[in-house]
């Protein structure tokens, strides 16, 4: 039951990112909302580099499209790492791959995380998480997978009022 529960939240939540996934232009990933922003931006290598600071600023930048799909890709594809048992990826070494192919990426993203949750049996979800919380907290994947379906749903919403705001300006 649990697992049917976390399935259909995620599938819900994903239709609804898809739907706004659909609509993005390729300018939409770089409008910068306001003067206080985060965004991605090109090195002089070409790779696509989001804004970041360790500490929470105060006041809170505001996400463009584009650092917006870059933290989705960056969070999911650790927690797919966890629950996957592989070594999870460093913040740094999750690039954002640009305009043209982020829609794709983040379709990529949804699948693998599929495979996974097709895979977890009940045991699985009784488990204790490897993410993302201390070791020792006591929380399990179950917990995990609830975590992963509110953050996919703050970024869609996030995602979404952004391109409305900028489709209405």
């Amino acid at each position: 039951m649990t697992r049917d529960l976390l399935r259909w939240q995620f599938d819900l939540t994903w239709s609804l990112a898809d739907l706004h996934l659909d609509r993005l232009t390729t300018e939409d990933f770089l409008w910068e909302p306001a003067p206080l922003c985060w965004t991605v931006r090109r090195d002089a290598d070409g790779t696509w580099t989001p804004d970041w600071a360790d500490a929470e600023p105060d006041p809170i930048p505001v996400p463009t499209i584009g650092w917006v799909t870059w933290h989705l890709g960056w969070w999911w594809s650790v927690a797919t790492d966890h629950a996957r048992g592989r070594e999870p990826r460093d913040r740094t070494a999750v690039a954002w791959p640009g305009p043209a192919t982020t829609v794709g990426w983040l379709r990529g993203l949804h699948d693998e995380w599929c495979t996974v949750l097709d895979g977890l049996t009940d045991a699985d979800l009784a488990a204790p998480a490897p993410f993302p919380w201390p070791a020792d907290a006591g929380m399990t994947m179950a917990q995990m997978l609830g975590w992963v379906n509110a953050e996919l749903m703050k970024n869609t919403a996030e995602l979404g009022q952004l391109r409305l705001l900028r489709a209405a300006r």
